[in-house]
Parts: C-alpha cells; structure tokens; sequence
C-alpha cells in the first residue's frame, strides 16, 4: 500500500485511547480499530485533530503512530498526522510515519504565526520531498487561522507527485466545490475529502472522494452508507443517511476541543472504550454527557 495510492471513501480520524496519565491503552485501542475495519471504513488516520496530537509529547505521538501501524496490519491504509507548528519536527514525524510503514502522512499549516504565502509553500513543499509516502493536506482555517486556497493547492500538487489529496475542513460547499474543480485540472486523481458530517452528500455529488470526519469513530455506518449507496446510484438511501448524519454536527458544539464528545459519543453507541482525555482538555460533566446522548437519540443512533 506504500506507492503512491489515491485515497478514497470514509476514512475515520481516529480518537487516541489514554488513561488519566495519558498512557495509551492498546486493548481499547485495537477494539476500536477492529470496530472501524468490520463497518468496512476505507482507512484510518491516526493522530489528526480528533487524535489529540497537539496535546501530545513528540514521543507519545511516535508510539501511538508504531501502534496503529502494526495493529492495523495493512487491514486498510494507515494514515498519520504530522502536523507541527515546527518544520523540524513534522519533517521528523513524516520520516517516522514512513520508516514504520504508514501508507500516508496527514499535513496541516503550521499555526500561531500567519505565514507567508511562501513560506507555506516551503513549509509543505519540505514535507513532500522528506517522504516518498503519499501526502495530504488538511485545510482546517478556524483552528489554523490560514486557509489553503485551491489556487495554492493546485500549485503544490503540479510540483509535488507525492500530494495526492486534501481534507477540507472547512464550512463552504463552495470552497470545496472550487477544491475539485481546480485542483483535479491539475491531477485527476486528487482526492478531496470533507471534513465535516454535514458535507458528505454534497461533496460527492461535486465529484469529490469522501469523508474525514469525527462521527465516523461512532457512526460509521451512516458515512459509510452514504458513500457505498452513492457508488452503487442509489441516492435516496445516501439522503436517508445523510439525514440522520446531518444531526451530529451539534455534538461539536457541546465542548471545545470535542475530543471528549466524540470518546463519550462512542462509548454510548457501544464501543468499550474510557472517555479520558488529554488536558487542556477534561472530559465531561454529567450535564454536557446528557447533552450528547439527546443528539444521538436525535440521530436514531441510540
């Protein structure tokens, strides 16, 4: 799975299963992933926002990262995050990523400083050359504070075989609708996936390749109904789901950062997994726990 593949369908950003010291635990972890491969998820990234890893010591993000590789065990292609405000480091991380075996790294910009136009430019074009793995960029501008335009996406991916597709995190269809337009131009090829739940419809009728979005941990059904139903041209199914997908974006209003909603969303729907999180982060109160529970009753998820 290490050439250079186009990624494609509902790849899940995987929650980080800690204890209270933030120690990783394997067994809940491997339940988790076991869970996400039998719904039949297209891959699974490791270490994005939904992975805690900026709340993580590089080393802690390594051996999560040595973890999933292994468990996963070339099940579905393995994706991780190397996101850092720090060259130095992502281009450790994307070195890392590869030698273990991942089968793409993850990059968002660098945050806290509002880059130059070229030094952004630099910034992902060091990431690219470092590997040999395929890349994707992840276009998240409310947590970064820049956004990746398509013009700036199509640049990099004319002059960087290896960035093979992006993660849209951002709230315009239209955004996303000039993602695919300009930048398939360029590579056909290129992957553009939705970040957020309420999307994904919208996403592939514009001719784009999926979903990288939280509820997939916990719903996973209702993405991956969604995409397989729109392969197979049966779009009142995929608007069925999506219906029913288009409930939990209020889960993410309940607390920030929404790594807690997501562990406490997936514990109720049956994975045994604990909620602990890592701070500044703290997991829920009872209150915010009933909350997320009436969204997914809401959802027919409960």
């Amino acid at each position: 799975m290490t050439e250079l593949n186009y990624f494609k369908g509902i790849i899940p950003p995987v929650s980080s299963i800690v204890d209270k010291e933030g120690n990783l635990k394997e067994k809940e972890m491997a339940l988790l992933i076991d869970k996400l491969i039998e719904e039949k998820v297209n891959g699974l990234f490791f270490l994005g926002t939904g992975g805690e890893f900026s709340q993580m010591f590089i080393e802690e993000r390594k051996a999560i990262a040595e973890f999933a590789v292994k468990y996963v065990d070339k099940r579905v292609p393995v994706l991780i995050g190397i996101g850092s405000a720090n060259t130095r480091e992502a281009l450790q991380l994307s070195q890392h990523a590869e030698q273990i075996g991942a089968d793409g790294i993850v990059a968002i910009n660098p945050y806290y400083w509002n880059l130059t136009e070229e030094n952004l430019y630099t910034y992902f074009s060091d990431i690219a050359k470092s590997v040999k793995l395929p890349v994707l960029l992840y276009n998240f501008p409310t947590l970064t504070g820049q956004d990746l335009t398509p013009d700036f996406v199509g640049e990099l991916v004319l002059n960087h075989k290896n960035i093979v597709g992006i993660k849209e995190t951002i709230d315009s269809i239209g955004h996303i609708r000039e993602m695919i337009d300009k930048v398939k131009k360029v590579n056909p090829n290129f992957s553009v996936f939705c970040g957020f739940d309420d999307h994904l419809f919208n996403t592939l009728l514009l001719g784009g390749d999926g979903a990288i979005s939280a509820s997939a941990n916990f719903a996973p059904q209702l993405s991956v109904g969604i995409y397989n139903a729109f392969l197979t041209g049966d779009f009142e199914k995929a608007v069925s789901f999506q219906k029913h997908l288009s409930i939990l974006p209020q889960l993410y209003k309940i607390d920030s950062p929404f790594v807690n909603v997501v562990k406490e969303a997936s514990e109720l729907c049956g994975i045994d997994i604990t909620t602990e999180v890592l701070p500044p982060t703290k997991t829920l109160s009872a209150e915010k726990k009933q909350q997320v529970k009436e969204i997914l009753q809401q959802a027919k998820l409960l």
